[in-house]
């Protein structure tokens, strides 16, 4: 399969998705269902189209063919089979590419799944999906094209950034990128509707799942990419608020929130306005961390670093896409009618109330990622915003949210008694404020906020088990009836509650890690001992090894506690050649109660080194309450009322996105 060919395969998908942009549109305005039918199919055309190309770039990169520039600056013939096919996304070019490529994915599965949905209206979002991946060919093909040739081609590659050759940063661009532009579907639901003047619950369930597929998507890309931060860059951390991780949070933030939102459309017929701009802004999050990224305006492992003239035409697109929709939300936001009106004290009340907090809390990240980036080009001033700022601004709204969390699902619809739901959480109170006493007893002295925060963590899970007590009468009738109300939950709420529950557990992780680490940066020769907490890391010296594509320096430490062995750690120091970098690559061991950690340094003379030793409590828990975050959702979409949407269309109906209001 030629360049060429992937090359071609790319024009000839913008030819189609600029007819998939204008035909279908043009066709649902004159009511020419020839027209209309033609979304489906070109949609399906612009994803075969791109699937081609990108095969014919994977194959370049696994061939090591250096006469492609994208291939000669980003690989090499050392380089393992996993992250020559890693370096297809690990480059500007190649990513967008995958990005384009999962537009007409997703495209294709709303032309092929959307069966509920009326002609005109998944002609109307087929053709907003065109638009977008027509700007994003635009891009690829006048500014970024991934097939050009280099002549003559150079004998070897420069290869790809070592921190990059990782199997976590194999996965995490596409799973990112899954959730992005998962999120686009939303958006053209949102445009789609407004160019039709109707919302409705039909509207919200078919919405829904596209946005559950999405904010999963999203969920587990960032912890993959926490994750790999935490076990590859050796400093022990596993979140920086570097900008470009502020990128993918701010859409997993306000995607949470639309998630919560479209809750309220469904279930009341409320929310109307508030949803659709939701949708829009959620998605313009999206397309603002791709700014961020390929503009050059900001320095991160994460970024790529390229002509920031790219960044102007990214720029325009931004201002095309995301002032063209809000455009066209301020011109038919006023058609849409209200909905139903609810209580002060409701489950929709509570549901608003977390979309105040979330939306909040975006709004802080965003000002802290963007604000220095504004006054270094309006002043030339260069400030840092960092964990301060987002500690004392974020985790007090983040700490407001989870006791929210813990009362919502106990509220009725339209009029919910407090008091009721105040009785069913006296045990989840008293649960919450004995946390208090057992952390300072588990952990000793520590900052007040992290005695907080794990009271809130059990918080939330005794408030989710009572809510589930209380739907199924749990002690008020016979056990044998509880059990039969439990089997007969729909899955739609044991996915909320176990992704609620999932929160919890990342909250307890990130509690105790961030406020009872241990930690210890000593010089060590072999033979000599540090104390890390209740463990002895004795180091026994160093040895050399070679990998596939790269040359290293093993330590070894065998650790103890209580004069009983409990593991050995091998940390590394990499040197790459292609390109020339070291690395660390740190060596854990995990226990229920945190994780061993080790990180091999510098040699100082002497036979000794420099080296990191920590103990790092509960801080898996962070990544396994998202693994259960995503479990919740994927128990949420196979909920047949969830996954299915709005029932089918009778034959004999009229083609209309939802019922008139």
């Amino acid at each position: 399969m030629s360049p060429e060919l992937g090359h071609l395969a790319l024009a000839l998908a913008l030819g189609l998705a600029l007819a998939g942009a204008v035909l279908p549109l043009w066709g649902a305005a004159r009511g020419d269902d020839r027209l209309v039918a033609l979304a489906p199919p070109l949609a399906v055309g612009q994803f075969l189209l791109v699937a081609v190309a990108f095969a014919s770039l994977m194959q370049a990169f696994v061939t090591s063919d250096f006469s492609l520039l994208v291939v000669a600056q980003n690989s090499h013939t050392e380089k393992p089979l996993l992250y020559k096919i890693a370096g297809v996304w690990g480059n500007h070019e190649g990513s967008l590419v995958l990005w384009v490529l999962m537009l007409g994915f997703f495209g294709t599965l709303v032309a092929l799944l959307g069966r509920s949905l009326p002609a005109l209206f998944k002609a109307r979002v087929l053709a907003v999906q065109a638009m977008i991946t027509s700007g994003f060919l635009l891009f690829l093909l006048l500014t970024s094209n991934p097939f050009a040739r280099l002549d003559p081609a150079p004998l070897e590659g420069r290869g790809l950034n070592p921190l990059l050759q990782d199997p976590g940063l194999a996965f995490h661009p596409p799973l990112l990128y899954l959730g992005y532009v998962g999120f686009s579907v939303a958006f053209s639901f949102a445009v789609a509707a407004l160019i039709e003047g109707r919302v409705g619950p039909a509207w919200a369930r078919w919405m829904r799942p596209w946005v559950l597929v999405a904010w999963m998507a999203l969920t587990a890309g960032i912890a993959l990419g926490s994750w790999w931060a935490y076990y590859e860059l050796g400093w022990g951390g596993w979140w920086f608020w570097d900008p470009v991780e502020n990128a993918s949070f701010m859409p997993w933030l306000a995607g949470t929130a639309l998630l919560h939102s479209a809750i309220v459309v469904e279930k009341r017929d409320a929310l109307k306005r508030w949803t659709i701009l939701l949708a829009i802004l959620t998605f313009s999050l999206s397309l603002l961390g791709t700014f961020l990224v390929r503009s050059g305006v900001l320095t991160s492992v994460h970024a790529f670093a390229v002509d920031p003239a790219r960044g102007v035409f990214i720029l325009g697109l931004l201002a095309l896409a995301i002032g063209g929709s809000l455009l066209l939300y301020a011109w038919r936001a006023n058609t849409l009618e209200g909905g139903g009106l609810f209580a002060a004290i409701s489950r929709e009340s509570a549901l608003v109330l977390n979309n105040i907090l979330l939306s909040v809390a975006t709004a802080i990240v965003f000002i802290g990622t963007l604000y220095p980036l504004f006054l270094d080009i309006l002043s030339g001033a260069k400030i840092s915003v960092g964990a301060p700022y987002y500690a004392r601004t974020f985790v007090p709204l983040m700490m407001l949210l989870v006791l929210a969390l813990g009362v919502g699902p106990l509220l009725s619809w339209k009029r919910g008694d407090l008091g009721r739901a105040a009785r069913s959480l006296r045990l989840a109170l008293l649960l919450a404020l004995a946390a208090l006493p057992l952390a300072w007893a588990i952990h000793g002295a520590g900052p007040v906020m992290a005695f907080l925060g794990f009271a809130l963590a059990v918080w939330l899970v005794a408030a989710v088990i009572s809510e589930w007590a209380a739907r199924v009468r749990l002690f008020h009738i016979p056990l044998g009836h509880s059990l039969a109300r439990a089997a007969g939950l729909p899955r739609r709420h044991y996915g909320m509650a176990l992704a609620h529950l999932g929160l919890a557990v990342s909250i307890f992780g990130i509690t105790a890690s961030e406020a009872w680490t241990v930690e210890r940066l000593a010089v060590m020769a072999p033979g000599d001992t540090e104390q890390v907490g209740a463990y002895a890391f004795t180091f026994e010296g160093v040895r050399p090894v070679v990998g596939p594509n790269y040359t290293a320096v093993r330590g070894r430490f065998s650790v103890a506690k209580g004069g009983h062995a409990v593991t050995v750690l091998e940390p590394e120091e990499r040197t790459f050649t292609a390109p020339p970098m070291t690395t660390t690559e740190a060596a854990i061991h995990p226990l229920p109660s945190g994780d061993l950690y080790a990180v091999i340094g510098d040699a100082t003379g002497a036979d000794r080194w420099s080296v990191r030793l920590y103990m790092k409590p509960l801080v898996s828990w962070i990544w396994l309450g998202a693994l259960i975050m995503v479990a919740g959702g994927a128990l949420s979409l196979s909920d047949r009322r969830l996954r299915v949407g709005a029932p089918a269309r009778s034959r004999r109906s009229e083609a209309s996105p939802v019922p008139a209001e």
